[in-house]
């Protein structure tokens, strides 16, 4: 089932907090950044991030975005100063992004 466009205005309203922000849309849910790093997405009405040491303290609840996908966790808060807390702890483990070339 794809994510509602509704349900990506939501959480990008509970992102917006948080510096530049953005989404893509692939088959039907939304990839989303920040600073150029893949920390999330939404799959199926459900806003998820990526499974890091500072959002497994935080966050309790694995979920799966797709058959086959890596375990991520369900973001189920709507305190916008914990929302930000939540992505700025997944963005400080992630690698900065790869360069592309031109």
């Amino acid at each position: 089932m794809a994510s509602s466009a509704e349900y990506l205005e939501y959480v990008l309203d509970l992102l917006a907090d948080v510096p530049e922000v953005s989404h893509r849309k692939m088959m039907g849910e939304y990839l989303l950044y920040a600073s150029g790093k893949l920390f999330g997405g939404v799959y199926d009405d459900r806003f998820l991030v990526k499974s890091t040491e500072s959002s497994r303290a935080l966050l309790s609840v694995p979920a799966v975005p797709y058959e086959g996908a890596a375990e991520m966790l369900l973001v189920d808060v709507e305190d916008k100063a914990a929302v930000r807390a939540i992505v700025e702890g997944v963005l400080q483990e992630l690698p900065e992004p790869r360069k592309r070339r031109a």
